[in-house]
């Protein structure tokens, strides 16, 4: 965005139109989904708040797959290809 520091962020008893986490002036966060209004803040009152990470329902945990891991000590590398060389070619050998 072009000028970033001069965009409007959403304030107190707007409506939230993507869920995230939300953080408003001084640093309190506050998980909201699309529908709610962003709320007050007790000693501000109303206050601007801005998006600081989507909301993802995944479901996994968000941890990669051990089979995708390489491992130090495998020991199987003869069907795997570990270097770009090693690719076996295609077509007729003549």
């Amino acid at each position: 965005m072009k000028n970033k520091d001069k965009a409007m962020l959403p304030v107190s008893r707007e409506e939230v139109e993507v869920d995230g986490i939300y953080t408003n002036e001084w640093g309190r966060e506050e998980t909201l989904h699309r529908g709610q209004n962003f709320p007050s803040d007790p000693m501000l009152g109303t206050t601007e708040w801005q998006l600081s990470e989507f909301l993802y329902d995944n479901h996994h945990e968000g941890r990669t797959d051990p089979r995708l891991v390489p491992k130090e000590n495998d020991t199987d590398k003869i069907g795997k290809i570990t270097h770009p060389r090693r690719q076996q070619q295609g077509g007729d050998p003549s």
